[in-house]
């Protein structure tokens, strides 16, 4: 934010009433949308948080004076490209990020509503493609504050990209089929499906929203942990000195993503502990709830926390993983000291399209993060506009507010 302050254009930095440019607005827009793991997910040969392309769509279509029916296209556009993406090949598998076809959905997103012709369309695609490759490393290991910024940059650049294609600047092609060109290099050769639309189905209804504020796969591990805390615990339960062991059977891509690796069982910052099995598991039970107080740096610390993680065990499940990504299985079994047995499966966690938040659960997250710096009446005028968004002309109304 204190890069995008420092420069002054047409786009807002939300929460403040700042303008800056279009690139910057999208890169820290994108990192507040982001940075609290707390957004969505779009599960299938490569997984994604396809909301975090809304950055840019907001940046660029409030520059460009477009209107709300403008942006929620534009957003149905890049949600409906990185999914179809996601689909076609999976990144993960071949050691690229996720975000790497974010820059192809952003730029779509960003040319649409400069109206770029398909011409300076494909030379935006090129610019973009070409050079926003990015490694897995982001993501493996001790986690670092860029897990939560490089979709951000994805958005920044995809900005940029469709900026300079706006101008005349060529990109190189055929970005996808080329010599040296993406499916050569990154993710292999594939087809994509159609798009939605023309009684085709868009692939929004198939994204997740978050329940809790952390890595997707945990959502139905935390889940059930809630619920068995609620048989167990009674008056002066205290799970350190209680529970003998948490086993948490779960599928391949959980298993590889939040639950191996030393460094899940002795996470030092938020980003790693929002991608650990073992500390969402164990904070769920010790607190009996997850929020954004269960990953302040106090709870990382607390020795009894970090002795209950170390009675956490991980299984890889051949079974479970033959129901992904369809479904979300976990199943949790705990022990407590007197060797009393309590087991719980969660298939579909809260937030998933086959078991959907409510619009009031959607608002009530909202408030929830934003009850400290906006006033009631504020977060009842917003919920208005947004609830009728295709009805919005001028989106400063929206965006332009500060906290």
């Amino acid at each position: 934010r204190k890069l995008a302050q420092s420069v002054k254009g047409h786009a807002a930095i939300l929460g403040t009433k700042i303008k800056t440019t279009r690139d910057l607005a999208a890169f820290a827009n994108g990192v507040a949308i982001r940075y609290l793991d707390f957004n969505d997910t779009y599960l299938s040969k490569e997984p994604a948080h396809p909301s975090d392309n809304i950055s840019a769509c907001l940046s660029v279509a409030e520059a460009f004076n477009k209107s709300g029916k403008d942006l929620i296209t534009a957003i149905a556009l890049a949600y409906e490209v990185q999914c179809r993406l996601c689909d076609a090949a999976s990144l993960r598998a071949r050691g690229w990020d996720h975000v790497a076809y974010g820059a192809f959905s952003a730029t779509l997103a960003a040319a649409k509503l400069m109206d770029l012709s398909i011409e300076k369309t494909i030379h935006a695609l090129g610019l973009a493609g070409v050079a926003n490759i990015a490694l897995r490393q982001t993501r493996v290991g001790e986690l670092s504050m860029w897990k939560g910024c490089a979709f951000a940059n994805a958005a920044r650049n995809a900005v940029f990209a469709a900026n300079l294609a706006r101008l005349g600047m060529t990109g190189p092609a055929p970005i996808f089929e080329g010599e040296k060109g993406f499916m050569k290099l990154v993710s292999g050769p594939f087809e994509l499906e159609r798009l939605g639309g023309k009684k085709r189905l868009f692939k929004i209804p198939d994204t997740y929203i978050k329940f809790y504020p952390a890595e997707y796969h945990s959502q139905s591990a935390i889940e059930a942990v809630l619920h068995l805390r609620k048989e167990i615990a009674g008056q002066g339960f205290s799970p350190a000195d209680d529970i003998k062991s948490i086993e948490i059977k779960t599928f391949d891509a959980a298993y590889e993503i939040i639950g191996s690796g030393r460094e899940k069982w002795n996470p030092k910052n938020r980003e790693t502990a929002d991608h650990s099995l073992p500390y969402c598991a164990a904070v769920a039970l010790a607190d009996g709830e997850v929020g954004l107080t269960q990953f302040s740096e106090k709870r990382l610390k607390d020795k009894k926390l970090h002795g209950l993680i170390q009675k956490v065990r991980v299984v890889n499940d051949e079974a479970l993983s033959r129901q992904y990504p369809k479904a979300m299985p976990s199943l949790i079994t705990i022990v407590d000291k007197d060797g009393r047995q309590f087991s719980k499966k969660v298939e579909y966690p809260k937030g998933h399209p086959k078991n959907p938040m409510t619009d009031k659960e959607v608002e009530e997250k909202f408030k929830r993060l934003a009850e400290k710096n906006m006033p009631a009446k504020d977060m009842n005028r917003l919920f208005n506009m947004l609830w009728k968004l295709e009805d919005v002309k001028d989106l400063r109304k929206i965006l332009f507010w500060e906290l």
